[in-house]
C-alpha cells in the first residue's frame, strides 16, 4: 500500500490546493499507472479535530487521513495519530514547542511524531544536530520530501548514516501545496492501512520503504 504522508491543503496558510482538487489528480496519475492508495493532510501548525473527509474519500477512493505538520525548537515534525487528548496536550501553533515533550505526548497518546525533510536548511532536523542538540528516542524520519531542494535529501542521508542514529528507518512524502505535486514521494507498506491508528502502528513496526512516483 502507497500513502503520501506529508501534505497540505488550503487549510494550511500557504497551500493551494484543495482536498478534492488532491484526488481528482491522483486519478490522473493512477490513470498513468501509477499506485497511490492515500494521503494524510498534515496541515501547519494545527489538527483539524472535526473535520470529515470521509465522503469525499469514498467518492474517489483515496484513503484520506489527518495528521499534522508543527514547528518545534528542532524544526518540523509530522505528527499521526492526533487523539483528543493529544489536542488537549500539545498546543499545535507553538512555534518553539520542545520536539522531545512533543515526542513524548504522542507517544503517551497512542501517536507518533517525526522530524519532517531533516535536511531543510533552517527547519529541519540536521542543523539542530550540528549544532550540538541531543535528540533522543527517534526512530522513523523523513527521508524523501517531494519539496526538498537541490542538497537537502543529501544532508538527510547523512543522518540516516550517522551512528547515534542507527536503524533510523525513512518515510516519503510529497510536501504537496498544489494538485499536481501529490504523491511525488510516498511511503510504501507491505500491507493494509486503513486508520489512523493503523499508520501508527505501521511506523511503529519500522515495515516501510520511502519511494518516489514511477510515472510521470
Amino acid at each position: 500500500m502507497r500513502l503520501d504522508l506529508h501534505c497540505h491543503s488550503v487549510s494550511s496558510d500557504d497551500a493551494r490546493a484543495t482536498l478534492e482538487q488532491y484526488l481528482k489528480w491522483i486519478q490522473v496519475l493512477r490513470r498513468k499507472g501509477n499506485q497511490v492508495d492515500g494521503i494524510v493532510l498534515t496541515e501547519h501548525r494545527k489538527f483539524d479535530l472535526g473535520a470529515d473527509y470521509s465522503s469525499l474519500a469514498k467518492q474517489y477512493d483515496v484513503l484520506v487521513l489527518k495528521g499534522s505538520e508543527v514547528d518545534t525548537r528542532h524544526g518540523h515534525f509530522l505528527v499521526y495519530g492526533v487523539t483528543e487528548e493529544l489536542v488537549r496536550a500539545i498546543t499545535f501553533s507553538d512555534v518553539a514547542m520542545d520536539s522531545l515533550r512533543l515526542m513524548e505526548e504522542a507517544r503517551r497518546t497512542g501517536g507518533i511524531a517525526i522530524p519532517a525533510h531533516p535536511g531543510r536548511v533552517g527547519v529541519g532536523l540536521v542543523d539542530h544536530v550540528a549544532r550540538g542538540a541531543q535528540i533522543n528516542g527517534i526512530a522513523v524520519a523523513e527521508r524523501l520530501n517531494g519539496g526538498s531542494r537541490t542538497g537537502e535529501e543529501e544532508r538527510a542521508a547523512h543522518l540516516f548514516a550517522d551512528a547515534v542514529l542507527a536503524g533510523l528507518r525513512g518515510t516519503g512524502g510529497s510536501d504537496a501545496h498544489f494538485p499536481s505535486a501529490i504523491a511525488t514521494c510516498m511511503t510504501e507498506f507491505p500491507g493494509p492501512v486503513r486508520s489512523e491508528r493503523a499508520l501508527v502502528e505501521a511506523l511503529a513496526s519500522g515495515d516501510f520503504t520511502a519511494v518516489r512516483l514511477s510515472a510521470p
